[in-house]
């Protein structure tokens, strides 16, 4: 990091840092008691605090991640301060153990994004802090910072677990997959993507040898003919049979397989991925979820993926191809008609976001939610389009834990999409300036939004004297 660079990254993470505690302490101040998941988490974080670990609330879906670790941070405020069991595990400072995970996230994002990026020389030391800066503020994951929610957390162990994959520390990047999961369940899928993304480099080198001997110029992309997509998936059956490539393939990725096997155990003998309250949290085959990321990836990436070039690449692509869009429309129509499922949750509460939108969009009249279909097919195309830098290999394991990470879950939850977005907008090349300015006044306007909507604009159930507030 040159001189300068080290400078303005001092500065943004400063700044970010203390925007964030300004808000934290307005929002303790309107907010004190726990909201919403919170009315679970702290008291069980606050029983971890007592030492009484045996003590468990059954409607908690998640591992102890979370409390162990938030143990482990304010114990040692009690035997360095004096401070009390009563003060240290209050609501306001374990909220704060998120403040503090996300200046770690703002540090391994602009870790990512140099180790990602190191071979563009092209980049410059400001478009490495503005995206750091931009990705720091997503507004999904950054309004969560400051309640005690389990995101921030898994988002910290799952990116320096990515992070020290791409550094070739397997054995250490599983161990933070270990703590990743122990903060959700479903973060395996993003170990088992870390594993993958190394398989996936070792097949793409494998891959180019095979076509130099060939003597073709290049690697397939993406948006090659499928053809090319056929010979792709000829060679990689040939490759696996291989008992030496597999062989090796097992020796690199060892520590990865062993984490996975730790995780079916724990299924077999939790009998299921949810521990505690299983009856809302029932895997299905919900195929409009993929979709539905689409359009939110589309939304907070629009300076990205709805430029004029893609636009028009998009619609020279549905020409040349009519017969193939058409099958395709064909068979999202079918998905979206047969696999679409309403969570109770997701009509029953009005305090998220989601309420609003299923009831004023999706709910207007029964043929909506088959209109944008185009859209999304449009949304995961130009998703595709910018990650075609990225080998075919790369993209396959991408997708495939995008697919595993959303398609299960029944109820329609941004948060899902965190990760699979932070992903995404990491491994896409460094937009320029502009674009970057562009996507980081969204962000800004989306959570000033939020934080007003939050704060300010409270209202009562008719049965409830609590304040309800809005929220992701």
């Amino acid at each position: 990091m040159e001189r300068a660079e080290a400078y303005g990254f001092s500065a943004a993470i400063s700044g970010a840092f203390l925007l964030s505690c300004l808000l934290f302490s307005a929002l303790n101040r309107e907010q004190r008691a726990p909201y919403m998941d919170e009315a679970f988490h702290v008291p069980q974080a606050q029983a971890y605090c007592e030492g009484l670990f045996q003590q468990w609330d059954p409607m908690i879906t998640t591992l102890p991640g979370l409390y162990l670790m938030s143990v482990g941070v304010v114990k040692p405020a009690v035997w360095l301060f004096g401070w009390s069991g009563s003060v240290v595990c209050s609501t306001g400072m374990l909220r704060f153990i998120n403040l503090l995970f996300s200046v770690g996230n703002f540090y391994l994002l602009y870790l990512l994004l140099c180790k990602i990026h190191h071979k563009n020389k092209t980049v410059s030391g400001f478009q490495r802090i503005l995206s750091t800066l931009t990705l720091a503020m997503f507004p999904t994951l950054y309004f969560f910072t400051f309640l005690y929610y389990t995101d921030t957390g898994s988002v910290f162990f799952t990116l320096f677990a990515y992070l020290m994959c791409l550094y070739g520390n397997h054995k250490t990047s599983a161990l933070l997959g270990f703590c990743g999961f122990m903060f959700r369940q479903t973060n395996i899928i993003w170990t088992i993507f870390c594993g993958g993304s190394v398989v996936a480099q070792k097949l793409s080198e494998a891959w180019k040898t095979e076509l130099q001997k060939k003597k073709e110029e290049r690697i397939s992309a993406m948006k090659g003919s499928f053809s090319e997509l056929i010979k792709v998936l000829q060679f990689l059956t040939e490759y696996i049979m291989s008992f030496t490539n597999l062989v090796t393939l097992i020796v690199l990725t060892w520590p990865y397989i062993l984490l996975v096997i730790v995780f079916f155990a724990f299924v077999v003998i939790n009998g299921g991925i949810v521990v505690g309250d299983r009856s809302n949290h029932e895997a299905c085959f919900h195929i409009p979820q993929l979709f539905y990321f689409f359009s939110f990836t589309l939304f907070f990436s629009f300076p990205h993926l709805m430029t004029p070039n893609k636009i028009g690449n998009f619609l020279r692509s549905v020409r040349k191809h009519l017969i193939q869009y058409s099958i395709l429309i064909a068979i999202s129509l079918f998905l979206v008609w047969k696999f679409t499922y309403v969570h109770k949750y997701l009509i029953g509460d009005n305090r998220h976001y989601t309420f609003y939108v299923w009831r004023k969009v999706f709910q207007r009249h029964d043929l909506v939610k088959y209109i944008f279909v185009p859209a999304y097919i449009f949304a995961g195309w130009s998703l595709a389009d910018s990650l075609k830098s990225k080998s075919i290999f790369w993209n396959l394991i991408y997708f495939v834990c995008v697919f595993a990470g959303t398609v299960p879950q029944k109820l329609l939850e941004f948060r899902y999409f965190i990760l699979p977005f932070l992903i995404y907008r990491l491994n896409i090349p460094v937009p320029p300036l502009s674009r970057l300015l562009l996507e980081l006044t969204l962000y800004i306007v989306v959570n000033a939004i939020t934080f007003h909507l939050f704060l300010n604009k409270t209202f009562q159930w008719p049965n409830s004297e609590e304040i309800q507030r809005f929220m992701w």
